[in-house]
């Protein structure tokens, strides 16, 4: 994206925050943003207006000098990616990206910065998490968290060969979970990204449905549609960057697209055809991204979800509103 796009997309940001009365906060990903022309022309202008944001990219440019450069202009933190242990991270990513990045990790804490590491859940890695945890936590990150694979291509035989069983999911989450309970006094705190999380605490009993709630009303779950956008590249705003959604343009006024027709369809929740028959419709409903990798339905049944639940349920009898009170843009 060139320099006159950059400034015209902040402004842009800006002038939706300033009408919904909310603070604006930036992802910057790529590929590896460093390496735009524009990267630290645009985070100076970024520091001037006072936004935080995080930066999301690769190991492989990381220096004390850069990690402080970026803590000095108002970098809230540096998320890395690790997809497994070494053998098969590398094969992922590169050769030595494994060990480049946990060396990163020390790097972008001695700044002050602090350190995400998120990982892609599919069934070439889901055994070798519960073990990279331990690494991770012994290298003091600060944040971890894992999100599923969205499958991107037809091909079935391609999509069997990453998908996850239910069960076998649900089993994954029992062993992270005895993970997260073991580390609760470290230094690492672990975002629980997935909202299937939600179906497993209620089914501990950690999770309880709170009184005096509005029915009608989203209290969480994802967020798509609800208080984020993704901008591509190319200006092209999409409603959540983990599969195709693209509602309109930069070039567009994005408090109009946000409100418009577009984005609308991504926020008719009494079309989710399993979860509108599950009591936790308000605070759950998977990851419809992952449901659309496998269907091209947005409102399809998340592949991964194990729930059981009954044909007829008072959640279809009327459209639900998302609760404004949880919005952060």
């Amino acid at each position: 994206m060139p320099w006159e796009k950059l400034v015209a997309v902040l402004a842009n940001i800006e002038r939706m925050a300033i009408r919904m009365q909310r603070l604006p906060y930036l992802y910057i990903t790529g590929g590896d943003p460093i390496l735009h022309s524009c990267f630290w022309r645009f985070l100076d202008l970024i520091h001037s207006k006072g936004i935080p944001f995080t930066i999301m990219g690769n190991p492989f440019h990381l220096t004390d000098e850069v990690c402080f450069r970026l803590k000095a202009l108002g970098c809230r933190k540096y998320q890395l990616s690790l997809d497994g242990l070494r053998e098969t991270h590398d094969r992922f990513r590169k050769s030595g990206s494994f060990d480049s990045t946990l060396q990163a990790i020390d790097t972008i804490r001695h700044s002050g910065l602090h350190c995400a590491v998120m990982s892609t859940i599919s069934a070439m890695n889901i055994d070798e998490i519960p073990q990279l945890i331990d690494i991770l936590v012994e290298h003091n990150v600060d944040i971890f968290a894992f999100g599923r694979y969205c499958p991107t291509s037809e091909d079935k035989a391609y999509k069997d060969t990453w998908h996850i069983e239910p069960k076998r999911y649900r089993e994954f989450l029992d062993k992270c979970w005895a993970k997260f309970e073991l580390y609760k006094d470290s230094n690492t705190t672990f975002n629980l990204k997935d909202h299937l999380w939600t179906l497993f605490l209620y089914e501990k009993g950690l999770f309880k449905i709170p009184d005096g709630l509005d029915e009608d009303t989203i209290y969480d779950g994802c967020n798509c549609g609800n208080c984020h956008f993704t901008i591509s590249a190319e200006g092209r705003l999409m409603a959540c960057r983990r599969f195709t959604s693209y509602v309109g343009t930069i070039d567009e006024e994005m408090y109009d697209v946000f409100h418009g027709i577009h984005m609308k369809k991504y926020r008719q929740h009494e079309n989710f055809e399993k979860c509108q028959k599950c009591e936790l419709l308000r605070f759950c409903r998977g990851c419809p991204a992952v449901a659309y990798g496998y269907t091209k339905n947005f409102y399809a049944p998340d592949p991964q979800c194990w729930k059981e639940v009954k044909n007829e349920s008072s959640w279809t009898q009327k459209p639900v509103s998302r609760n404004s009170a949880m919005s952060a843009f």
